[in-house]
């Protein structure tokens, strides 16, 4: 039998999303317009979190938001 490890053997990668650009808001768009200007008040009022979805949103563009 073998001994139980108290480690992963190998590291785990996570995605550095913080390192990409943030998305533009599309042209004509409403929608992404609001979200762009939601994600500039709220890192203004240090919401990185709230920063963040709005990004998701914006990426997820072609699907509606």
């Amino acid at each position: 039998m073998s001994e139980p490890t108290n480690f992963h053997t190998t590291p785990i990668e996570l995605p550095l999303r913080q390192w990409e650009p943030d998305p533009a808001p599309v042209e004509g768009g409403a929608g992404c317009a609001e979200l762009a200007a939601v994600r500039s008040r709220a890192r203004a009022g240090g919401d990185m979190t709230t920063g963040s979805d709005c990004n998701v949103f914006m990426r997820r563009h072609p699907e509606g938001h």
